[in-house]
């Protein structure tokens, strides 16, 4: 039997990428070539912050600029088209995989 252990107040929780990253249930974890992105759909755009947004049936990355939303491959997406655009979220975090040398994962 004997007593509790005073080392048991000074136990931390174990961090998770729920508690790191804000997981909610507004919250999409999307695999991208590098990784992972994490977007926050309760989140609104604003100047230059990244976003998922749908344009033409693709989900895409892109950066608002002005009047613009400036795609990861650079192409500018302004005037009539942004009638087209859905913003789905606004990237919080990104995680990049590390898949060099001989790691076993």
């Amino acid at each position: 039997m004997g007593f509790p252990s005073p080392a048991a107040d000074y136990v931390e929780q174990r961090l998770s990428l729920d508690m790191i990253c804000n997981v909610t249930a507004n919250t999409l974890i999307i695999e991208t070539c590098d990784g992972y992105a994490i977007v926050d759909t309760s989140i609104p755009v604003r100047q230059g912050r990244t976003a998922l947004i749908s344009f033409c049936g693709q989900d895409r990355f892109a950066v608002l600029r002005g009047r613009a939303f400036i795609t990861d491959d650079g192409e500018a997406i302004e005037g009539e088209a942004l009638s087209e655009v859905v913003v789905r979220g606004v990237v919080t975090h990104t995680i990049i995989a590390h898949r060099g040398g001989n790691a076993p994962f």
